[in-house]
């Protein structure tokens, strides 16, 4: 009867449906000497429950948290705050000096049509400089072109010389 009893109760604890009287029960079947031998698989494991029950953790957990903020944390909170006063100020900057050809004084308007022409004359500069760059990359890509061309006769010598060879 006793074993019919505990034979259930192995199997409402595979389960998991089992109180925590009936596991006592279990734990105390199996801590006697004798077990039936298809049931000695569970005695190793009641016994080990059994005895990490009365283990005990001893060393001392903290209970005051840690907060370490690292150096490289207070840094990324400083550029941010300085990139965003740098914003701001450029857009109050910009705002208030906001002005129209009509508000130029007539030698800031001579200064300011000397200014255009230089510009002007230097682009069309870069320009031409620009055009003969674009020569010379042509020239450029030929030249890859022209070296790829010489490794391909190259593997062709190669490939002829391992022919002849061969025969």
């Amino acid at each position: 009867m006793v074993l019919n009893n505990i034979e259930k109760l192995i199997e409402k604890y595979d389960n998991g449906e089992t109180t925590l009287k009936e596991e006592q029960q279990l734990k105390d079947y199996f801590s006697q000497e004798t077990v039936p031998p298809h049931l000695e698989v569970y005695k190793s494991m009641f016994q080990y429950f059994l005895h990490t029950h009365e283990e005990q953790f001893t060393k001392d957990v903290p209970l005051k948290s840690k907060k370490t903020y690292s150096l490289y944390q207070w840094i990324s909170v400083a550029a941010v705050a300085v990139i965003m006063l740098g914003i701001f100020t450029q857009v109050d900057l910009f705002q208030s000096q906001t002005q129209t050809l009509a508000d130029l004084t007539p030698q800031e308007r001579v200064e300011y049509e000397d200014a255009k022409e230089v510009l002007a004359l230097f682009s069309s500069t870069f320009s031409k400089g620009t055009d003969k760059l674009m020569a010379l990359n042509m020239v450029s890509d030929n030249f890859d072109k022209g070296a790829d061309n010489i490794a391909y006769l190259g593997e062709i010598t190669n490939t002829t010389n391992k022919i002849l060879k061969a025969n």
